[in-house]
């Protein structure tokens, strides 16, 4: 339950949180990419135990593989897209929704307990998927696959 760092975005606009969707396995670079352009970045990171024959090893993944948050005004938008390992912000037809304060919140808030989380453990591989809430509200998929407690989906 730790945050990766956080930058600071120097620009005068009026900031939001943003989802940006990274190359997976690529979240934690990008992150840093990003704050080296001054950008305010959240990247929620669980700590996981893999189990070896030989061996147990704590590693930090991203809680949502494949995207992390940053607070900006869309004046840097060109400066987030041309971040190598950026893929695009998430929005409605080619324009970035913005996430609400008490999102990025709650999140931060699960990420300081204790408690044992997963970002979807009901979700199981054949299941229909709406998003209820957010900025991808109303896109719909299937559960594809689930790997080591994640569930992969199909958004249609």
């Amino acid at each position: 339950m730790e945050c990766a760092i956080e930058g600071q975005d120097l620009d005068t606009q009026e900031r939001s949180w943003y989802a940006v969707y990274t190359i997976v396995r690529h979240e934690k670079s990008v992150n840093t990419a990003l704050i080296e352009k001054n950008i305010d970045t959240f990247l929620p990171i669980k700590k996981v135990v893999n189990r070896w024959k030989d061996r147990n090893k704590e590693v930090h993944l991203p809680l949502f593989p494949g995207y992390l948050f940053i607070n900006s005004s869309l004046e840097n938008r060109l400066k987030i897209l041309n971040t190598r390992g950026v893929i695009r912000i998430l929005g409605v037809n080619g324009f970035p929704t913005p996430i609400s304060n008490e999102q990025i919140e709650a999140i931060k808030s699960i990420l300081d307990t204790n408690l044992n989380y997963d970002p979807f453990p009901y979700l199981s591989q054949g299941t229909e998927v709406v998003v209820a809430r957010g900025p991808l509200e109303g896109a719909s998929g299937k559960i594809v696959e689930r790997r080591g407690g994640i569930s992969l989906n199909s958004i249609g």
